[in-house]
């Protein structure tokens, strides 16, 4: 290698770094501009340039453009169909358009490339609730909570769906266990878990005491 051709390699080099760093990371800025320039003039193609769609679906999420979201979600998917995080984005952009039936074949797609990540169940269980579907919402938060014991929204959510169901025994266990966990960030959580129990105390029978003779 000559001497004029080291210097070439090392510029060559520092560019395509800061190409990756720009493909990765664009979605972290407000301003999905950056994000379409890499996607228009980055030497690097292939799934490599699925982060650039992903983090301007992401800035579109932010804004409430949930049809360009799932777009670009859809075009990161087409590069690089095995990134489970991609189908946990499209299948959030698709559940706030309402498109819950598509979101849910989303959730499962996640879960099958990670099964071991809580999340996409508690959000697929979500989705399966707002459908209706209560006996698979419960299927699917019962592995969340499984999978990720402290989470506490993931405890009231199951126990709200528990009460839809009718089985206010199971709700109120549930709302109890979301109170037990250890208060960190979930104090929204604790004070709805409360207001449930609270609910489900005023709604009980009152006890007759029968006199004794």
């Amino acid at each position: 290698m000559t001497r004029t051709a080291v210097p070439l390699l090392i510029v060559l080099c520092v560019l395509i770094g800061l190409s990756t760093h720009m493909v990765v990371n664009c979605g972290d800025e407000d301003d999905s501009d950056i994000c379409s320039a890499v996607i228009g003039f980055s030497p690097l193609r292939g799934s490599l340039i699925a982060f650039a769609y992903e983090g301007r679906g992401r800035i579109a999420m932010r804004h409430g453009d949930f049809r360009r979201a799932i777009a670009d979600f859809d075009e990161a998917i087409h590069l690089n169909p095995n990134r489970a995080s991609l189908y946990r984005d499209r299948a959030l952009a698709r559940r706030q358009n309402g498109d819950l039936a598509l979101a849910i074949e989303d959730y499962d797609e996640a879960i099958a490339h990670d099964p071991k990540l809580a999340a996409p169940y508690h959000q697929r269980a979500l989705a399966l609730a707002a459908t209706g579907d209560l006996d698979r919402a419960i299927l699917s938060y019962n592995t969340a909570i499984r999978l990720d014991p402290s989470d506490a929204q993931a405890r009231l959510d199951r126990g709200l769906a528990f009460l839809a169901r009718g089985q206010a025994d199971d709700a109120r266990a549930d709302f109890e266990a979301a109170l037990a966990l250890p208060a960190g960030k979930d104090a929204r959580t604790r004070e709805a878990a409360r207001a449930k129990l609270a609910e489900l105390a005023s709604a009980e029978p009152a006890q007759v005491s029968v006199p004794r003779r």
